[in-house]
């Protein structure tokens, strides 16, 4: 009879790689107002899904998309400016 082992490496993680790095945290602090635009978009969108939308819900779901419009063009701007030769 053969006995049967894993040929391969165990594929759970180390318990020190559980938590994020610095550098991913201010990763994801840089994109927070990003998220919060989204999150903002969705339950303005959540809003209708059982229902047609009203004057005022179409109004919020445009204000919303814009805000994320704008915090992404933030964010493009930003890494932008830190490639070195690109932009002004």
């Amino acid at each position: 009879m053969k006995s049967i082992a894993a040929l391969q490496a165990v594929v759970t993680a180390n318990p020190s790689d559980v938590e994020p790095s610095a550098a991913e945290l201010d990763a994801i602090e840089q994109e927070m107002p990003l998220i919060r635009a989204e999150v903002e978009l969705l339950d303005a969108q959540i809003m209708t899904i059982d229902r047609s939308a009203s004057e005022l819900d179409a109004r919020r779901i445009r204000r919303a998309r814009r805000r994320v419009l704008a915090a992404r063009r933030v964010l493009a701007n930003k890494a932008a400016a830190q490639v070195p030769g690109v932009g002004a």
